[in-house]
């Protein structure tokens, strides 16, 4: 490996978002829905951006694929500007940038088997052809036995699987998914997002995810990116924006919720991982440090397929006995970060 480059650096870059801005004109006005967007998603990832209702997602997902035009910016996929292509070379384009939605869109007045080859069609592949490579498909996604039935006749997650298998017709490099799952109830939702996962590991392609839900982000993204008001407010591994998040934003969707600090007390957020989750570390603290702490807030869920928790707490006022706990918690394996007083972000990393 070359000095000072990561494993990950080494990835190509699938998609390049340089600086865009989408500003749509309203009367009297106008409204800023992205402003100044960077995001670099390399080949391979399962890369989630989230945020709340009317933050922007939607938005620059649609930029992503060209169904809307960016105010500003740049947007290369496999290193070229789709914003310069012509019409040819942008049909072309999305051949190789599948998406999924929602609501499906399925053609009601076509079987499953139809729905899948539509695509292939248009494409001017064989009919032969099509057909066989449907029926592939319909064996990724676990549903062989539903090949001449008709959307009506299908429940919610398999409408969804259908839409999946269509996406992948074309052979596409990446496959963008706008809030996918949102329509699904929590059980088929894990089994649509583990569908997605697989695909990502056998074929390699490339997945955005663009939701509201953390459930999503964190069950299968490798990566994630908060957007918040039209602006990217965090990105980075999820695990680490788990452990160790930044901003008012990220706290709000991975904790849950705003984090209510004692106004002037000292407190510390803690995250731990893997079997740490089921160690005793604050129990042993108390016993070994003899002193009391608060316990304001724990939780633990489920972060890229392990266990990661994460726990607020409050220091006691006695000076020494607040050092004695932190020297304790430097020579466990956990992340500690002391957040200030007045609930308005955190201080310094502490312990790592």
């Amino acid at each position: 490996m070359t000095q000072g480059i990561t494993a990950r650096e080494q990835v190509p870059v699938m998609i390049d978002i340089q600086g865009v801005r989408k500003v749509y004109p309203i009367q009297g006005g106008e409204v800023v829905a992205l402003d100044g967007i960077g995001l670099r998603i390399r080949q391979g990832d399962i890369y989630g951006v989230i945020g709340m209702s009317g933050a922007g997602k939607s938005t620059l997902i649609r930029c992503i694929n060209r169904l809307d035009a960016p105010t500003e910016g740049r947007i290369l996929i496999d290193e070229k500007d789709i914003l310069l292509m012509k019409r040819r070379e942008l049909l072309k384009m999305r051949r190789s940038v599948a998406m999924i939605f929602q609501q499906f869109n399925l053609l009601m007045q076509r079987t499953v088997l139809g729905n899948i080859c539509f695509p292939l069609e248009i494409s001017g592949v064989p009919h032969a052809k099509a057909m066989a490579r449907a029926r592939e498909l319909l064996d990724i996604v676990s549903l062989q036995d539903k090949a001449n039935a008709y959307p009506a006749q299908l429940s919610g997650g398999q409408k969804q699987r259908v839409a999946i298998a269509r996406a992948l017709a074309t052979e596409p490099r990446v496959l963008l998914c706008d809030e996918a799952t949102s329509a699904l109830d929590p059980l088929t939702t894990q089994s649509i997002l583990a569908l997605l996962q697989d695909i990502n590991r056998r074929m390699g392609i490339t997945i955005v995810i663009i939701t509201h839900e953390m459930t999503v982000i964190r069950q299968i993204c490798t990566r994630v990116a908060i957007i918040d008001d039209g602006r990217i407010a965090e990105k980075g591994d999820v695990s680490e924006v788990f452990s160790r998040p930044k901003t008012a934003a990220a706290r709000r969707l991975f904790l849950g919720a705003e984090e209510e600090i004692p106004i002037g007390k000292r407190c510390l957020r803690i995250a731990f991982g893997g079997t740490d989750t089921y160690e005793p570390v604050i129990a042993n603290m108390i016993l070994a440090c003899g002193v009391p702490v608060n316990i304001l807030s724990s939780s633990i869920q489920m972060v890229g397929g392990q266990q990661r928790g994460q726990m607020l707490i409050e220091l006691p006022d006695d000076a020494d006995g607040a050092r004695r706990a932190l020297d304790y918690l430097a020579t466990q394996n956990v992340t500690v970060e002391e957040v200030s007083g007045n609930a308005s972000g955190a201080n310094d990393l502490l312990i790592d």
